[in-house]
């Protein structure tokens, strides 16, 4: 809703798009499982597929996708590269869904 005028505010196409792009992202279980990691805190490609039992060629992958929605970002140092959450907004969504789905 429009505050100003109580009125629906329509949906441009890219609002949509990158919406459902998010929800994308939060139907994979392993992009869930890399994102819950990440909330915790800061990891490495190497440290989240050995946390995760994962090939480092597929967390590379996943982060890759996340990357392109702004849902992780990354630094630097040296030759690693480290992963963290980067949408505070998704990550309250996320733990929300956890918390729904564990208290049934």
């Amino acid at each position: 809703m429009d505050n100003e005028t109580n009125t629906p505010q329509s949906l441009d196409e890219e609002t949509l798009f990158i919406v459902s792009q998010t929800f994308k992202a939060l139907s994979d279980p392993t992009r869930i499982r890399i994102l819950h990691l990440l909330f915790q805190g800061e990891h490495s490609v190497n440290e989240i597929a050995e946390k995760l039992s994962l090939l480092q060629t597929t967390v590379s992958h996943q982060l890759r996708f996340l990357k392109n929605l702004r849902l992780v970002k990354y630094r630097r140092e040296g030759t690693t590269l480290f992963y963290s959450y980067d949408d505070n907004h998704v990550m309250d969504i996320l733990q929300q869904t956890i918390d729904h789905a564990r208290h049934l």
